[in-house]
Parts: structure tokens; C-alpha cells; sequence
């Protein structure tokens, strides 16, 4: 049962996922610049893939949440970086969101059964590694009992949506992206650095209008 002071946010939150989302405008609010691949155009080549990557707000003691994994280590191009869980469409799923929920749950533990789909954002295709990303948007009135994958994730972040938005974790700084210098904008989570593919789509989540009235927001920094 949904705590009475969450109703209004997720009332509104379902409309707003109905669209239209704020779409790639807010995506480029969090984009590297200039971004990677810019030069080949933001078009998905012929051969991109397809991949689902689930944006599950859950409560926990009056506040509500969003789990973020970081990655192992690896020979990839998202090796070591904080993302949704999530991963690439399987002939087997029925759709992305299927994608999206079945990578929830192999990687933290997190039953479809235990999950509410509120709706979609906009895809954000990522050049790095060639994948046309549809993030779902979905909601546990409970925190769940998460059990990370440790092959997949190497740590869980469990952000607080309060402190996503608050400007004072909002950061940019200058790196050296595959060779090319690049002014990149991130948010600064529970040590954790957010940036990249998963920054542009919370960038979209977090400017729908119901973000703007999360329980808490006037009272405190979600810090």
C-alpha cells in the first residue's frame, strides 16, 4: 500500500511519464562537451544494439530512493562506471522493458513481481558502446531486499532522490575523454561519480514536473 504522502508525487509522476518528456534537451544538460562521438552525429548507426536499463524508485524511512550499480572492472567501455542496472535485449524478453527488469533482477536482486512500471523516458543512444538505451521507470513501495550480483556489481549505491536533486552535488569538471578534452558534467552521489550515458537520462527523469514536489524537498538536502 502506498504511503499517503507519497500519493501526490507518484499521482503526478504517472502523468508526466506520459509525455511529452523533456526529451534530449535535458538529456545534453549532462552531456560531456563535446560529447563523445559528436562528430559521427547523434544518429545510431545501422548495427547499434538495443538495451533496457530500469530507474527504480523505491521508500525507505519517509524518503525515497534509487539504486545505481557500479561496475566491475573490465574489458569495456563502461568499466568501473555507476549506471541503472540494466543491460542488453535478449531474444527471450518480450520487450525492453522485459530487458529491463529481468537485468534488475539478475544483477540486485529485484523480482518483477515486486515492481510497478510507471512508464518510459526517452532513448539515449550511446555511442561507446553502440546501444540505443531505453530506460523504464518503475517504483517498490518498500525497500527491497537487495541481493547484488558480485560478478556484476561491484558495489550498489543507494542514492537518495532528494540529494540527486540538489544543486550542490550537481558538478562539472574537465577530462580527457579517448584522447579529447572534454568539460563533463556529473552528479556527486555517496562517493560516487555520475556521469555519461546515466547522468543524461536522470538528467530527463529529474526535470518531469513531479520532481519538483518529492515529499521532503522543502525540509531537507537528501544528505
Amino acid at each position: 500500500m502506498i504511503e499517503e504522502r507519497f500519493e501526490p508525487f507518484l499521482r503526478q509522476l504517472r502523468h508526466d511519464i506520459q509525455g511529452p518528456l523533456p526529451g534530449q534537451e535535458a538529456q545534453l544538460r549532462m552531456a560531456p562537451r563535446p560529447r563523445a562521438g559528436a562528430d559521427f552525429g547523434n544518429a545510431p548507426r545501422g548495427d547499434a544494439r538495443r538495451g533496457g536499463v530500469l530507474a527504480l524508485l523505491y521508500t525507505s524511512g519517509n524518503r525515497i530512493f534509487l539504486p545505481l550499480i557500479l561496475r566491475p572492472t573490465y574489458m569495456g567501455v563502461h568499466s568501473g562506471q555507476v549506471g541503472f542496472p540494466g543491460g542488453g535485449y535478449d531474444e527471450l524478453d518480450t520487450d525492453l522493458t522485459a530487458t529491463a527488469l529481468r537485468e534488475c533482477y539478475e544483477e540486485i536482486g529485484v523480482h518483477p513481481s515486486e515492481v510497478t512500471v510507471l512508464g518510459h523516458l526517452t532513448p539515449l543512444y550511446v555511442f561507446a558502446s553502440n546501444y540505443i538505451v531505453h530506460p523504464t521507470v518503475a517504483w517498490v513501495d518498500y525497500r527491497p531486499n537487495f541481493r547484488p550480483d558480485p560478478y556484476e556489481v561491484a558495489e550498489m549505491i543507494e542514492a537518495p532522490l532528494l540529494a540527486l536533486l540538489d544543486p550542490a552535488n550537481w558538478r562539472t569538471e574537465t577530462w580527457d575523454l579517448r584522447g579529447r578534452i572534454a568539460e563533463v558534467p556529473y552528479y556527486a552521489i555517496a562517493s560516487q561519480t555520475i556521469w555519461g550515458a546515466t547522468a543524461m537520462m536522470l538528467s530527463e527523469f529529474l526535470a518531469l514536473s513531479a520532481l519538483r514536489h518529492v515529499p521532503g524537498r522543502d525540509d531537507a538536502s537528501g544528505q
